[in-house]
C-alpha cells in the first residue's frame, strides 16, 4: 500500500474523534479540496465519444472570462439567449468531471472574494452562523460554486434557494453541480429539472449545462473494492507506524455508529492528520440513515485522496438491493465508484 509518509507513525481512531468547527473555519474551509487544488480547465480530459464535455468546457472558458457563450444546441432545446445568465448548473452523472470543471471555475475567476463548498458546508455555516450573518459573510463575493446540490431536505433547499437569491440580486455569480435523489432516468442524468423545479425562483438565474459519460473512474477500474484479513490489516498498521505514517483502525459498525454523532459538515475534521484508513468486518447495511452518513463521509476521504483497506465484505457492496433501486441509488452509486478507487491491498 502507497501510504505518503507526511504524519508521525500512529495507529489512531476516528471513533475517539470528537471534531468541531465554528463558522469562522467552516468559511476558511470554502475552497476546493486538495484533490482540485491544481484543477483547470486544460487538466480536464473531455472524452471525445461524448461532446457534451469539450462543450461545458468552452461554455466555462467563456462564462469565467464574464462573455456570452455561445451555447451548442445539445444543452437545451430553447432559444439561444444573448444576455449571459449570472448561475450555471452542471447536470450529468457521476464520475463525468463535474467537480472539476467547478473547481477550474473557482481557480479562473481572478480575486479571493469567492468560495467553493458542498451543499452541506453552506448549510452548516448558516446553522453556525445564522442566515443573517451568513448573507452578510457572502455578500459582495464574485463567485460561489456549490458541488452536489442536495434536494434531500426541502428545508435546507429553500433556504438555500433564498440565501443564493439574494446574492445573485447583489451581482454575486453562481455555479453548482447537483446530487438529486430519484431514480427515474438512470446514473442521474436527469438532475436539471428536479433541480430547477424545486428552486423555482433560480430557474431563469442559472443556464444549464449536460455533461454527458461514463464515470471516469470505472475507465480504469472495475470489479469490487479489494478484501483483505484483519491479520493483514494489522501488517499493513505495522508498516505504516515503522514508516513514520498514521492509518487509523476502526470497526465498521462502531465507525458508523461514530458518524451519526458527528455533523456531516465536520467529517473533513475527522481525517486531519490520516494518511491511510482501516475498517475491520464490513457488513451490509441495514439503515438507509446509516447509508447516507457512510456516503457523506466516503465523499470526504476521496476528496483527502486517503486510501483504504477493509476486512469483511467488499465496502462497496454494503448497500443492500432495495437501496439501490430506491430513490437514492445515485448517491451510492457514487459512493461504491470512489471506494473501488480508494480501496488497496494490505
Amino acid at each position: 500500500m502507497n501510504i505518503p509518509p507526511s504524519h508521525a507513525g500512529t495507529v489512531k481512531h476516528l471513533v475517539d474523534r470528537r471534531p468541531e468547527m465554528s463558522g469562522e473555519d467552516l468559511a476558511a474551509n470554502l475552497a476546493p479540496p486538495p484533490q482540485f487544488e491544481a484543477a483547470s480547465f486544460d487538466s480536464y480530459r473531455p472524452d471525445g465519444e461524448y461532446p457534451s464535455q469539450q462543450a461545458a468546457v468552452d461554455y466555462l472558458r467563456t462564462f469565467s472570462a464574464g462573455q456570452t457563450p455561445k451555447k451548442a444546441k445539445f444543452f437545451s432545446r430553447k432559444p439561444k439567449q444573448d444576455a449571459l445568465k449570472p448561475g450555471v448548473y452542471l447536470d450529468g452523472g457521476f464520475g463525468v468531471g463535474k467537480t472539476h470543471l467547478l473547481a477550474a471555475l473557482w481557480h479562473a475567476e481572478p480575486g479571493t472574494r469567492k468560495y467553493f463548498g458542498t451543499f452541506i458546508e453552506y448549510t452548516a455555516l448558516v446553522g453556525a452562523l445564522g442566515y443573517v450573518g451568513t448573507v452578510s459573510l457572502l455578500t459582495g463575493s464574485s463567485l460561489i460554486c456549490i458541488d452536489e446540490f442536495e434536494l434531500d431536505d426541502p428545508g435546507d433547499t429553500m433556504m438555500m434557494t433564498r440565501l443564493l437569491t439574494e446574492l445573485a440580486a447583489t451581482g454575486t455569480r453562481l455555479a453548482a453541480t447537483s446530487n438529486t435523489p430519484p431514480n427515474a432516468l438512470g446514473e442521474g442524468r436527469f438532475a436539471a429539472q428536479d433541480f430547477l423545479r424545486e428552486i423555482h425562483s433560480l430557474s431563469s438565474t442559472f443556464e444549464t449545462l449536460r455533461i454527458d459519460g461514463t464515470d471516469y473512474r470505472r475507465r480504469a477500474i472495475e470489479g469490487n473494492c479489494v478484501t483483505v484479513t484483519d491479520g493483514e490489516i494489522d501488517q499493513a498498521i505495522q508498516r505504516a507506524t515503522a514508516s513514520g505514517t498514521t492509518m487509523t483502525d476502526d470497526d465498521f459498525r462502531t465507525l458508523i455508529d461514530h458518524l451519526a454523532v458527528v455533523h456531516p459538515s465536520r467529517f473533513i475534521r475527522l481525517l486531519d492528520g490520516v494518511d491511510a484508513i482501516a475498517i475491520r468486518n464490513t457488513t451490509e447495511l441495514d439503515s438507509q440513515a446509516s447509508a447516507l452518513r457512510l456516503v457523506a463521509f466516503i465523499d470526504r476521504v476521496y476528496d483527502a485522496q486517503i486510501p483504504i483497506v477493509a476486512s469483511g465484505i467488499p465496502l462497496d457492496t454494503v448497500f443492500s438491493d432495495d437501496m439501490l433501486s430506491g430513490g437514492f441509488r445515485k448517491k451510492y452509486l457514487r459512493a461504491m465508484s470512489r471506494m473501488i478507487s480508494l480501496s488497496t491491498a494490505a
